[in-house]
């Protein structure tokens, strides 16, 4: 039967054969092959009417499809020619005639046969719009065929004869090669002209798109293979003429010389054999090769390691303690083990380094210390800080994998070093972070174990390089936030605050000839009263270390300096406390006044506080508000344990309401509130517990505490005062602020013998405490006559301010 021979009328029954991942339209003239035997059983039944239903499956995976697993609507298609191939299976050559619906499947064996009717179309009324959008249908479909690979050009020509709307929708529909059959089964079900139209329209202009993208990315890589082969031709020329004059191979040049800078390296066997084997693959290797500078940096990175060169130092203990006295004032813990080591290792050579961690408040002289160790010991100094540190491969280095690849910080400052044992200061090892990119310090944990840093691995060089002659240095302001593990393998060295006796030495031995010769200014022109100084110390620094006190001296030593570039003042000037005041203005810290201002009234006592920064002091204030229900307010950011430690204070002064005299029914009708300054700042920890106590006792006994007195101390239920940690810290504090009394638990006097000089006590009273009967008998006035002199001495301190 022709296509042109009209159709028998509708509906019609047909034998149906599924195909899949296939779509045929109308008019198109599609191949296809027959394997199932329900479909070769379909083929050999047809007699002289050759029209069969060609219908998509749902799902292409099902080998017996169902009615169930078949679209409604395929195509009405005639067979024209049917070849029989060699393993049995058939190929047919069919050309879709209509749309048709399924209305019912008349029989299931032993092939499908279904009952159609004729999809109508919905025609698009001539005029602009049809004709705008068949002709941007054709232009776009030429521009793809242009473009594609795949489509033959002669599509282009036989689109322009295509005038009906439907057929020209079907034909650029079969074309389109990125059509999935989802999408072609669509367009087969849109019996509307118009949408059909449109919706070729948007895949068309998709696909030009991708095809413009696929036809650029082609060029640019043939335009780049045409670099490289221009850049091979010149390269075989340029060894060619090379060759006639004699200048040798230059790849062979430079093999030569990394050869013998591994030779010249002493490296380790194993690391030589490494280093030779990367050789001979480089040697192998086109200089225009993606590895050649990987491997070629790798090879340098191994030969200019320093495997056995060491500092040629002869240890000499005198000269040692002569450095470390010139560069640091008292320390004498510190400057004793690490002269212990000197001993040490004069004795025997080949121990192996101790790891020590150097933990205090900012600006005790943690990094200068280590500089001075290095001088003593005559070696190379290199210092890491590791603050904010992340990502693993800052310790142990990037993978050769990796673009840019490089070794970790450990080996590169050995690099610097240019020596096996230099002195490495891992700075800031407190301040270590942690996230998706590893965990810095669990890296840490094989250089800093002396029973594993002989053969340390680094993930660039994947050597081991031995990193036992190091002599490893951390500092830290605070132990808290170091791992566990990473703790258990630094000996612990604590460097706590100054005295102001101690800042004023290092003022006059260190800060002032420092600055001088900063500034430019010549240290015979200034001199510096000691009241001077010792006025900077008071009451324009607060600090456990002398930091800030360098920055204001350095102020002074400016101020002058302007002058004499103005033509002021070019004689010698003496620094004197109205000095001070002129050049840094009004004193900044006035902690002595505060304390006597605040203590004033009942409800205020002063407790001693432990911070990352040196020892502070802490002011907790108490009050009441009457017809209340008794309700409790803790204010000043604190966390959990403060808050417990404030109910327990509570909780004691209430057992204890009778023996201070207190109502208890004034609990019922009073509200009581508690807060700690400065509100902004987190507060936490269980020393703060008698202070607390000691300020609600105050409040409700109306007893100022006396002016001057500071305190710390655990407390609990049964009233026992408990033992606390930084005390060293915390009697520093209170001295530099002018507390004269300080009453500590009785359980922490061995810490004040063993790490308080008797210097460091001068102008304190210590007081040990056993009990809360004990703290108030000694922190609340007994007497009129005691609260007289206490108001006297109070009004003594703000009169002299």
């Amino acid at each position: 039967m022709a296509t042109n021979t009209p159709l028998p009328d509708f509906p019609l029954t047909l034998p149906a054969l599924p195909v899949r991942d296939t779509v045929l339209f109308p008019h198109a003239v599609l191949p296809l092959t027959v394997g199932r035997a329900s479909s070769i059983n379909l083929v050999n039944s047809l007699g002289d009417e050759k029209l069969i239903l060609v219908i998509a499956q749902q799902d292409a995976h099902v080998d017996a499809p169902q009615p169930a697993d078949m679209h409604q609507i395929g195509t009405v298609a005639l067979v024209h020619k049917v070849v029989r191939m060699p393993n049995q299976s058939l190929f047919i050559f069919t050309e879709g005639v209509t749309r048709a619906r399924v209305r019912n499947w008349v029989q299931l064996e032993p092939f499908l046969k279904a009952e159609v009717e004729k999809v109508e179309e919905t025609p698009m009324p001539a005029g602009p719009e049809l004709e705008a959008l068949q002709r941007n249908v054709v232009s776009l479909f030429q521009q793809v065929v242009s473009l594609s690979p795949t489509l033959s050009d002669e599509l282009q020509t036989l689109v322009l004869s295509i005038e009906e709307p439907s057929r020209l929708a079907d034909f650029v529909a079969s074309s389109i090669p990125s059509l999935n059959t989802r999408e072609r089964q669509q367009l087969l079900e849109t019996p509307d002209v118009k949408n059909r139209l449109e919706t070729v329209n948007r895949q068309l202009t998709r696909e030009l798109e991708v095809q413009q993208l696929r036809s650029k990315i082609q060029t640019e890589v043939q335009d780049q293979v045409q670099q490289s082969q221009r850049e091979y031709y010149l390269r075989e020329q340029l060894k060619a003429i090379q060759k006639e004059l004699g200048e040798g191979d230059e790849n062979q040049r430079e093999s030569e010389d990394l050869r013998k800078k591994i030779e010249e390296a002493s490296m380790p066997d194993e690391v030589k054999a490494e280093a030779l084997k990367e050789l001979q693959r480089l040697a192998r290797m086109s200089p225009a090769a993606a590895d050649y500078s990987v491997t070629r940096n790798y090879i340098e990175w191994l030969a200019v390691l320093p495997w056995k060169k060491s500092s040629a130092h002869e240890i000499d203990i005198p000269k040692a303690t002569e450095v470390l006295n010139e560069d640091h004032y008292d320390l004498e813990k510190v400057k004793d083990r690490i002269l212990d080591y000197l001993a040490v290792r004069r004795l025997n050579p080949t121990m192996k380094g101790p790891i020590l961690c150097f933990v205090g408040p900012p600006g005790v002289g943690k990094t200068s210390l280590g500089r001075s160790i290095a001088r003593s010991l005559g070696r190379k100094f290199f210092r890491l800080s590791l603050g904010g540190v992340h990502d693993e491969a800052e310790i142990r280095g990037h993978r050769r994998t990796y673009i840019g690849a490089l070794p970790g910080q450990i080996i590169q400052g050995l690099r610097r070093a240019g020596t096996n044992d230099p002195v490495f200061m891992l700075d800031e090892v407190d301040k270590i972070g942690r996230d998706f990119r590893g965990d810095p310090s669990s890296a840490l944990l094989e250089v800093l174990d002396p029973e594993q840093n002989s053969t340390f691995r680094d993930n660039y060089l994947d050597v081991p390089f031995d990193l036992s002659k190091v002599l490893f240095i951390t500092t830290a302001n605070m132990l808290d936030t170091i791992p566990e593990p990473l703790r258990d393998r630094m000996e612990i060295i604590e460097l706590s605050g100054y005295t102001e006796e101690e800042k004023l030495h290092i003022a006059f031995r260190y800060l002032i000839p420092k600055q001088c010769e900063e500034n430019g200014v010549a240290r015979d022109r200034m001199e510096f009263e000691r009241a001077a100084v010792q006025d900077v110390v008071r009451h324009y620094t607060r600090e456990a270390g002398v930091r800030s006190l360098e920055r204001q001296i350095g102020t002074l030593v400016r101020k002058y300096a302007r002058q004499i570039a103005e033509g002021k003042d070019s004689d010698k000037i003496t620094i004197t406390p109205a000095v001070v005041r002129e050049f840094l203005g009004g004193p900044k810290v006035r902690m002595d006044t505060e304390i006597a201002e605040r203590t004033r009234r009942p409800g205020v006592a002063v407790g001693l506080a432990w911070t990352p920064t040196g020892g502070d002091v802490l002011f907790i204030e108490a009050n009441q508000m009457r017809g209340g229900k008794g309700a409790f307010t803790m204010t000043g950011h604190l966390g959990q344990v403060m808050q417990e430690s404030m109910q327990a204070a509570l909780t004691w002064v209430r057992s204890h309401a009778p023996e201070l005299g207190i109502n208890e029914a004034y609990f019922k009708e009073h509200d009581l509130h508690i807060h700690v300054p400065a509100g902004a700042i987190p507060k936490d920890g269980p020393s703060a517990g008698i202070t607390m106590a000691t300020a609600l006792a105050s409040l409700l006994t109306d007893r100022p505490v006396h002016p001057r007195l500071a305190m710390t101390g655990e407390l609990t239920l049964s009233g026992d005062v408990l033992p606390i940690g930084g005390v060293k810290e915390k009697v520093l504090a209170a001295k530099r602020v002018g507390v004269t009394t300080v009453l500590l638990p009785a359980e922490n006097r061995l810490n004040v013998e063993e790490d308080l000089k008797p210097e460091q006590l001068d102008g304190i009273q210590l007081h040990y405490v056993r009990t809360m009967e004990e703290v108030l008998k000694l922190a609340l006035p007994e007497s009129k006559t005691e609260a007289t002199a206490d108001q006297q001495e109070r009004e003594a301190v703000l009169q002299k301010s």
